[in-house]
């Protein structure tokens, strides 16, 4: 009999590897290994919840310890993977019944990424968070809560809550003013969580743009939708430290002497990939310190794969490995992973960092690489052209401007890249760009794409193909 197929990390990737690996090839004994308590959960929807969009945490699963059961997986919770030996074929696993050594026939690491928190100091203080995970938000929901009214219950977390960490929040008087250190992802939709519970929210970003992986013209979008809706902005802002009395959050401390009262902080300056499981063994590492792998997902180490936040990925625009943490990338990539442990290999595909983000009523989308120092990096003669359209036939209601920068070689007249803004279905039409990126369109072809048309849905010329029209001419 084989060993099993091993997984450590119960997620995105994880969980994606374990079902399709289960479907296609039944006899497969598939064992997941998960150190916390929750399972295969949507972590981009926790701002929302913390906002009260999503009602229960329960709502954020994808797939229940039950479910992941019923496929037939081996899924054990609360079991942590200390240390890989790939030449015993061999994890050492921690769980609450003591230690133990698995052996495995395949390994999928699947750990997933860690919160940024060391350059501040003081983020361990009360009232001080990270968002990266469902305690995270559980923490927080509850002390945004009325403590005369909070119930542990009312977040519905169900048994995959730790009751005693949610209580001690939900005792606590509601914060007045929340800073926010970090301009990216979390940050701003953050930004727009605490707007929605009344408090004078502050965020600080050390450079002079807000979501600088969308390029200018998003940023300063986004900079007006916040500041529009009572957000302070300190741009250029590096925060130096949090301070607090008996271990409770008070102020927050600038590296230029400036200082700020706060109730509760939240610090979103970034994330990094957990390969410590790795660090000890010949499992090679890209430029990022992510887990290298290749079209199949594999490393360095034979019967050894790597997927989701973790692992890096071929790009596009570049061919060359990178890492771009993102959740379809994560689940894309576990599950061409499980079908090619059942037997089918199958590649993991590229990636080209296309991304949304929501700021109030404002829309943003990017794709590729829009960046002029990262394009020459990557051996390319960057030229960016914004213009800024109808996102419908002008006559017809409901129009809204929509700002598109294209940004393409100017040698070989490939696209490289593109973002998107505004508040009339602007996000989803970098799907147009990304589609562009993934076939190796050039700004000509891009210009000659047969897009829809109707007076509800878009001009005759769609926004797209304004910004192509106009980076051609320029071309």
């Amino acid at each position: 009999m084989t060993d099993p197929y091993v997984i450590v990390g119960g997620d995105a990737a994880g969980l994606s590897a374990a079902s399709k690996c289960r479907r296609e090839d039944p006899d497969q004994d598939v064992i997941v290994f998960e150190r916390g308590n929750w399972i295969s959960y949507a972590h981009c929807g926790t701002p929302y919840f913390v906002k009260g969009d999503v009602d229960q945490l329960t709502d954020l699963l994808s797939l229940s310890p039950a479910e992941a059961e019923e496929r037939g997986i081996d899924l054990r919770r609360n079991h942590e993977v200390t240390t890989v030996d790939p030449a015993s074929s061999t994890v050492t696993v921690a769980g609450p019944d003591g230690e133990f050594d698995q052996p495995y026939g395949e390994l999928l690491v699947a750990t997933g990424a860690h919160a940024v928190r060391g350059p501040i100091q003081g983020a361990a203080l009360d009232g001080a968070f990270s968002l990266h995970g469902m305690p995270d938000a559980a923490a927080i929901r509850a002390m945004l809560a009325d403590p005369d009214a909070f119930a542990v219950e009312d977040l519905g977390g169900g048994p995959f809550l730790d009751p005693d960490r949610a209580a001690h929040f939900g005792a606590m008087a509601p914060p007045e003013t929340v800073a926010i250190v970090g301009g990216g992802y979390v940050g701003v939709e953050m930004a727009e969580a605490f707007d929605a519970h009344g408090l004078d929210v502050h965020l600080f970003q050390r450079g002079d743009d807000l979501v600088p992986a969308f390029g200018g013209a998003v940023a300063e979008a986004v900079a007006d939708a916040l500041r529009a809706n009572g957000v302070t902005l300190h741009l250029g802002t590096e925060v130096d430290r949090l301070a607090g009395e008996d271990g409770r959050l008070t102020e927050l401390h600038c590296g230029d002497g400036s200082s700020l009262s706060i109730d509760a902080a939240l610090v979103g300056i970034g994330i990094a990939p957990n390969v410590e499981l790795v660090a000890d063994t010949a499992v090679e590492r890209g430029e990022s310190g992510a887990i290298r792998t290749n079209e199949y997902g594999e490393t360095s180490v034979e019967d050894v794969y790597a997927a989701g936040d973790c692992a890096t990925m071929r790009h596009v625009v570049t061919g060359e490995q990178d890492w771009v943490p993102l959740g379809l990338t994560a689940n894309r990539a576990g599950r061409a992973i499980g079908s090619t442990v059942a037997g089918d290999p199958s590649t993991v595909g590229g990636i080209a960092g296309t991304a949304m983000l929501k700021a109030f009523d404002l829309e943003c989308g990017r794709s590729g690489i829009v960046d002029h120092e990262a394009a020459r990096a990557a051996g390319f003669d960057p030229v960016t052209e914004t213009i800024t359209a109808g996102s419908r036939s002008g006559y017809y209601p409901g129009a809204k401007e929509t700002v598109v920068s294209l940004t393409a070689d100017r040698e070989s007249e490939q696209l490289l890249g593109g973002t998107i803004a505004g508040e009339d279905r602007a996000a989803v039409r970098i799907d147009t760009i990304a589609t562009a990126l993934e076939a190796g369109m050039t700004v000509d072809d891009v210009e000659q794409l047969d897009l829809g048309y109707a007076p509800p849905f878009s001009p005759v010329w769609d926004p797209v193909l304004v910004a192509a029209k106009v980076l051609n001419g320029s071309l």
